[in-house]
């Protein structure tokens, strides 16, 4: 969800601020009078915040920062947005040309054609592999892809999330992270690097060579890492950052917890809901895999699915759990 600094207006840097702080709070597992409480606002106040209502303030966005440990993430859009007022009230005269940097590419219009996650689970570790069909509808080749991993063992209880990652970090080792395109291994960037939260670009390169993905052109890419139960918590959401055609989720468990999945949409516009569809199940030998898809998602929704193993009942679990 990266903004192009140099070129977006005031009314799109508050639509951005927004669509984090939302992400955030629905990361965390926060109710905006639970994240108005911990922040000292009302919760009317951060309902406005979210609606676009009101505009960013410097104390709300720290705060919105640190009470959801968010990487300076919500922090960064409250910077482009004070730079989007900067250059609105600014003289009428010619910008001076200049290379800032840019989500993927100027003049690109990355769009994504289909998005399949596939989390499984095998008893003590996570697996997530996500393939994306992406398409360059734009004018310039583009050559890095941002992903984003983020943890909450604890959700709703960012305080204790916190303290846990603190003394429990991710780390690049145990994330094992590996991504592919055309065949070919990608490098990867690391962006932002905090206890439970890791920004990566994907780069379309390798030590053998280059293969930007070129406008016209529609490619694959997958990456799959890896975390403890004792790092991830029992819920997987999907945040739809760019313009998408179709969305799906599996989640793949083992027959013996007898896992039952069920899942919560969010909107800009509305809070959080049941999913429209019910996600379907069907068991694959000693694994059950649940399936839920929906076709043209809207920018900026968020789909989370939760889970529990009724075979292991969270107080016996590991006292540990990811996204």
């Amino acid at each position: 969800m990266d903004a192009q600094t140099d070129v977006i207006t005031v009314e799109q840097a508050i639509e951005a601020f927004a669509a984090e702080v939302a992400y955030w709070r629905e990361v965390r597992g926060l109710s905006k009078k639970a994240l108005a409480a911990a922040m000292g606002y009302t919760p009317s106040y951060v309902s406005h915040m979210e609606a676009g209502r009101t505009k960013p303030s410097e104390d709300f966005a720290r705060r919105a920062d640190e009470t959801m440990n968010a990487g300076k993430a919500i922090w960064k859009r409250w910077c482009e947005y004070e730079a989007a007022k900067a250059r609105a009230h600014s003289p009428a005269t010619p910008p001076t040309p200049r290379r800032a940097e840019q989500p993927y590419a100027t003049g690109s219009a990355l769009m994504v054609e289909h998005d399949a996650a596939r989390l499984d689970y095998d008893g003590s570790m996570y697996r997530l592999t996500m393939r994306r069909l992406l398409r360059n509808t734009g004018e310039e080749p583009v050559t890095r892809y941002l992903i984003r991993i983020s943890v909450d063992r604890y959700p709703g209880e960012p305080e204790r999330s916190n303290a846990h990652y603190r003394e429990h970090p991710l780390t690049w080792d145990e994330l094992e992270l590996t991504a592919s395109c055309r065949g070919e291994e990608m490098k990867w960037e690391t962006k932002h690097d905090r206890d439970a939260f890791k920004e990566i670009w994907l780069l379309f390169e390798n030590d053998q060579g280059r293969f930007p993905l070129y406008p016209g052109e529609s490619v694959w890419i997958e990456y799959a890492y890896s975390v403890s139960d004792h790092k991830w918590g029992r819920w997987f959401q999907r945040a739809v950052r760019l313009p998408t055609e179709h969305l799906e989720v599996q989640l793949a468990f083992p027959v013996m917890l007898d896992a039952m999945v069920w899942g919560t949409e969010t909107s800009m516009t509305a809070e959080a809901a049941p999913l429209r569809t019910a996600p379907s199940r069907h068991d694959d030998g000693e694994t059950s895999v649940f399936t839920w898809s929906t076709s043209t998602p809207a920018l900026h929704a968020r789909y989370r699915l939760e889970w529990k193993f009724r075979a292991r009942p969270e107080s016996e679990a590991n006292q540990g759990e990811l996204r």
